[in-house]
């Protein structure tokens, strides 16, 4: 039987983030696992060419991820006190830095949560959750959150 002891905890770092950690937190118990707790902020490189000059992205991007870090410290301290996890923010596209972490860590299963949105919302957002699915060659959870309401 495959062994599960490195978890990739994926939150956006809302309100229904804490369920999510609240999954893999039960997981990391009964399988004596560890935790990698990550958040993944736009790199807004696709705007570049939009006559704004690059060195405003990068600092507005600097910005996000210093307040995203420390976001994550104390959603770390908060939710997973009782288990060993690293908490990371990384720049880019979520699906694809989510998985590229996985494969750099190691990680035996992703845990995640999805916004189940449908119809021109999935066709204009896309959707995290499905492009790791179909891309992990590792087992993925993906968690709807409560409350959460399909559009």
């Amino acid at each position: 039987m495959k062994t599960i002891k490195k978890i990739l905890c994926a939150v956006d770092l809302s309100d229904h983030s804490k369920e999510i950690a609240s999954y893999a937190v039960t997981l990391a118990k009964g399988l004596g696992a560890e935790i990698l707790c990550v958040y993944t902020a736009p790199s807004l490189s696709q705007y570049v060419g939009f006559h704004v000059p690059p060195n405003t992205i990068e600092n507005f991007v600097g910005e996000i991820v210093t307040g995203a870090e420390k976001s994550m410290e104390d959603f770390v301290a908060e939710h997973f006190a009782d288990i060993p996890t690293k908490g990371h923010v990384l720049v880019g596209y979520a699906a694809e830095e989510i998985l590229n972490r996985a494969h750099e860590e190691g990680v035996d299963l992703i845990v995640m949560g999805t916004h189940g949105r449908k119809g021109i919302d999935r066709i204009l957002f896309g959707s995290v959750a499905e492009k790791v699915v179909k891309n992990a060659d590792m087992p993925v959870l993906t968690i709807r959150p409560k409350g959460v309401e399909t559009k």
